[in-house]
């Protein structure tokens, strides 16, 4: 029986995040929600951009949304919706972006969650990348999720590593 989803994943490259990413996107469908939470530079927008180009099924280019707020992809696997809450001031600011038509209609992928603060989605995957001090591009990804995620993600907290 598989219960809530709590694991860490130990990654020393960006090659071995961008796989992880694209291992990933191969179980993602409309209707999810991608939290990306970490402190600033800790690979937030490079974990997104491996997704959202292996959804996209080719290498285009996926800029931070710190400045829209929302850039939308029309990937084969749906709508993606990539939001940057970095320059949030009010939680409630959400509502004008149509964030409801994303949850319904699409896969959500959102960086700096947690300015939602109670308005931040409680079925999401929640991928928490922390700077290591061991190499300059080691993370641990801490990923938790609820049941639901825990069932769908049982390969990775099987011992899967990005390498397998």
């Amino acid at each position: 029986m598989t219960g809530h989803l709590d694991l860490s994943i130990t990654v020393t490259s960006e090659e071995e995040t961008r796989n992880l990413a694209k291992d990933l996107s191969q179980l993602l469908k409309v209707g999810d929600i991608v939290r990306l939470d970490g402190t600033l530079g800790a690979g937030k927008t490079a974990f997104a951009r491996a997704l959202i180009q292996s959804l996209a099924e080719q290498d285009l280019e996926v800029p931070s949304p710190t400045f829209n707020l929302l850039l939308l992809y029309d990937t084969p696997a749906g709508m993606v919706y990539h939001y940057d809450f970095y320059r949030l001031e009010d939680p409630e600011e959400i509502w004008e972006l149509d964030i409801d038509d994303a949850y319904d209609s699409g896969i959500t992928i959102m960086e700096w969650a947690e300015r939602l603060e109670d308005l931040a989605p409680q079925n999401a995957l929640r991928i928490e990348l922390v700077i290591t001090g061991d190499l300059e591009s080691s993370r641990v990804l801490q990923i938790t999720g609820d049941e639901s995620w825990g069932r769908r993600l049982a390969g990775f907290s099987q011992g899967k590593t990005v390498n397998d």
